[in-house]
């Protein structure tokens, strides 16, 4: 075996361990349960109200056609926002130091926190695809090519926004800037088809809704879901897996360039007097 190789696979077999411990913990804290529970049971309800509504040009279920992408948007949201979310926090709590001070310890840091978002991540499309089988009538699950193209969606949305998520918390000096990636991500999911068609909306907003994985990530999902009659009121017409794969994938590729060294860098940036500043500057606002 490589010499080099040795250390990066402990590092890896540490951070896997790590990973599930937190995922487990996870799930013993009531304020991280609910945290899973609460916005779960809110998109049920609202779909639940939307199930007699019709999708316009369509005699399917507005709540049916909406359940596969929340789906997407949650894939998208754990990606994104969750990854930054814990980067900031541990940043500012002295975790990425201590990391920082092991050897591979910002690798092995790095896999416990894929493990960690990708286990939140399936346990939230858990929660709500098992209720929606049930609640919802016409979802394309009795076949095994719907279970293939969600399962590769998944898998590829994951890799493409994790990355990205990454790249943004690396960039954000405390959790308080938040904000800075929460609005902006609202404004996607609200251009991007998830709670009506796309079609609907101007053409610019379209182009614009399309640049982004959150789009595609619930165009996916539905796709693997819903009727081939319901491709009908998407753009194009049609469920486009080819794009699907390529503008995924080339999130995937952009994210997986450009999150490594912004990492770097600001692991490098940080030491023991930049996180004493940051807790003193967070007990002055508190």
């Amino acid at each position: 075996m490589n010499p080099s190789v040795g250390p990066l696979l402990v590092a890896a077999r540490a951070g896997l361990s790590r990973g599930r411990i937190e995922l487990r913990q996870g799930f013993t804290n009531a304020e991280t349960l609910w945290g899973y529970l609460f916005p779960t049971v809110v998109l049920l309800v609202v779909m639940f109200f939307l199930r007699d509504a019709q999708v316009p040009g369509t005699e399917f279920s507005l709540g049916a056609q909406t359940l596969p992408s929340t789906l997407g948007m949650t894939v998208a949201f754990g990606g994104l926002v969750s990854v930054a979310s814990i980067l900031t926090v541990e940043r500012e709590d002295g975790t990425l130091l201590r990391a920082k001070a092991t050897p591979n310890g910002m690798f092995g840091y790095l896999i416990s926190k894929i493990v960690l978002v990708s286990g939140m991540t399936l346990v939230s499309v858990a929660l709500l695809l098992v209720p929606g089988i049930f609640l919802f009538d016409g979802l394309m699950l009795g076949s095994g090519w719907a279970w293939v193209t969600l399962a590769w969606v998944l898998v590829l949305g994951m890799v493409a926004t994790m990355p990205i998520g990454a790249a943004f918390g690396s960039l954000l000096s405390n959790p308080r800037n938040l904000g800075l990636i929460m609005l902006p991500m609202m404004g996607l999911i609200a251009i991007s088809g998830i709670f009506y068609p796309l079609t609907v909306l101007p053409g610019w907003l379209q182009g614009l809704g399309q640049a982004f994985p959150v789009y595609w990530l619930g165009l996916g999902m539905r796709s693997a879901l819903l009727p081939d009659a319901m491709a009908a009121v998407e753009v194009s017409g049609s469920w486009r897996h080819l794009e699907t794969l390529l503008v995924l994938g080339g999130w995937a590729i952009v994210g997986l360039a450009l999150a490594p060294v912004l990492l770097r860098r600001m692991a490098r940036r940080e030491s023991g007097s930049s996180v004493a500043a940051r807790r003193e500057k967070a007990l002055q606002r508190g």
